[in-house]
């Protein structure tokens, strides 16, 4: 028998019940995409003080983001099962119990298992409010309107992270930075039980562990063998293996995932040329933006001195442009300018990546700030196309489904860009040394080449596919997906 309607068609909310729900999800977005930022500008502290290589403050960023890429599918799919207030409950908890005790670790193997626990609740937050969103804004121009401001939080939360991230390690130290977390948890938690109202879809997908277990193995093997390989060499034995299995899982997942008749991801979703181009955009971007912000804000203090406080202000330009211009290109991208802001915002991360090559200790100041300046630029553009071409790129009925690929994409691609660092930079000399002389340079020369590399590649996808043709590719999928299960509709008895 299915579930009570009230659950799954719930009645609509007063303005006040509805505004109240629109910003505990807003702050719990805010939280889980402000700590993939916030935490860079304190490593350099955190490594001194924990004694961390470069390695092991790779782990402490990635260690969160990949945890979040690997269950933000699963979670949402649950929370559509079990009540999507009780997971997106649990979640508030995990992340803030998590931010919590990272605040209490004493060495770094300690600090990335808090930030694995931190990231299972993370994972449960944003797919499940973007579902909670939906199912309290039941009229389509206010449900418009409130993912827009959803949306725009994004710009916010990764504009915020750096620059509060210094300013708290400088004043307070660098545990402040979870600190922070904790009592906006708890002030989520409280509104949640008091406003969210539960509810379930009518009809949920099965459970797919065979390939929720082989997208963490897979993520969990390549992240682990690029961070990984500096030190044991790229030609040893474990690194092979590393990549036989990373290649293993892929493959292994494809081919479950065909044989599934409700598959965890269906892999027919990526015949439209629009997501497929949506979610590769939003792996670049990401892997751009988390590996050039890693180098940069090491760079700043362990390289140029500063500190933390100056390194999080130098990183004000790129703040102020992604706020600037995530509002704007939302409203472009509404009147039909996608090509254009896609290509303006490859070109502007590019165009960043260029001004950086050669950065030394001995590079005008100003040349850097220009240079994060136009990356805000870019990010700031990118964000609004990347959701409006994934989800315009599927069937109606899909929507939420697509947000949660290209979601799932940017963990994946910030996962990729700070794993790439180590293995664009090589072994660090000496103990405990972070950064130092020809290792830096080689290091960045490699990573403004690949930011160029990731830039250029957005701007070419914004040319080549928001034509006819992608949207003919979105017609044919709409037919695999909708015809089948309609003829399921009319054979199914009702309840």
């Amino acid at each position: 028998m299915s579930d009570p309607q009230p659950l799954s068609t719930p009645a609509p909310a007063r303005p006040l019940r509805r505004g109240v729900v629109l910003v505990v999800c807003c702050m719990s977005l805010f939280l889980v995409t402000m700590d993939v930022t916030i935490v860079n500008v304190a490593l350099p502290v955190i490594g001194r003080d924990l004694h961390a290589p470069l390695d092991g403050l790779q782990w402490c960023v990635d260690a969160y983001t990949l945890v979040v890429a690997s269950f933000l599918m699963l979670s949402g799919a649950t929370a559509d099962r079990v009540g999507r207030r009780r997971v997106f409950q649990s979640g508030l908890v995990l992340f803030t119990l998590g931010s919590f005790l990272c605040s209490l670790a004493t060495s770094n193997l300690a600090l990335v298992l808090c930030r694995v626990l931190q990231a299972c609740g993370g994972s449960m937050l944003n797919p499940v409010a973007m579902s909670i969103i939906a199912n309290t804004y039941l009229d389509a121009r206010e449900r418009a309107r409130a993912i827009g401001l959803w949306g725009a939080t994004t710009g916010v939360s990764l504009a915020t992270g750096p620059v509060l991230g210094g300013v708290l390690t400088q004043s307070v130290g660098w545990r402040a930075v979870f600190w922070v977390n904790v009592p906006v948890g708890l002030l989520a938690l409280l509104l949640t039980a008091r406003f969210v109202p539960e509810s379930r879809a009518a009809r949920a997908r099965r459970p797919d562990p065979v390939a929720q277990l082989l997208v963490v193995l897979g993520l969990a093997a390549l992240t682990a063998t690029l961070i990984e390989a500096p030190r044991l060499g790229w030609h040893s034995a474990p690194i092979g293996a590393g990549f036989m299995l990373a290649a293993a899982a892929i493959f292994g997942l494809i081919a479950h995932e065909r044989r599934r008749s409700e598959p965890l991801i269906d892999l027919r979703f990526f015949r439209s040329i629009p997501l497929s181009a949506a979610t590769l955009v939003a792996v670049l971007t990401f892997t751009a933006y988390s590996g050039s912000l890693f180098l940069l804000t090491l760079h700043l203090q362990e390289v140029r001195g500063l500190a933390p406080s100056t390194a999080g202000l130098c990183l004000l330009p790129s703040a102020l442009a992604l706020l600037v211009c995530s509002p704007l290109s939302g409203r472009w991208v509404a009147a039909g300018h996608t090509r254009a802001v896609l290509v303006s915002a490859g070109i502007a991360i590019a165009a960043s990546g260029a001004l950086m090559l050669g950065l030394d200790a001995h590079t005008p100041l100003a040349r850097v700030l220009l240079a994060l300046g136009l990356f805000g630029i870019g990010m700031g553009l990118v964000n609004a196309p990347i959701t409006n071409t994934a989800v315009s790129g599927m069937p109606r009925a899909q929507a939420g489904l697509a947000a949660g690929l290209t979601a799932t994409s940017r963990q994946v691609g910030a996962t990729l860009g700070v794993a790439l660092i180590g293995a664009l930079a090589g072994r660090p000399p000496g103990v405990g040394r972070l950064m130092a002389g020809a290792h830096v340079a080689g290091a960045q020369h490699a990573t403004w080449w690949l930011v160029i590399g990731c830039g250029l590649t957005i701007a070419a996808i914004g040319l080549a596919v928001t034509g006819a043709r992608a949207r003919r590719s979105v017609e044919r999928v709409a037919a695999l997906i909708e015809e089948p299960a309609a003829r399921a509709a009319i054979h199914t008895p009702r309840s």
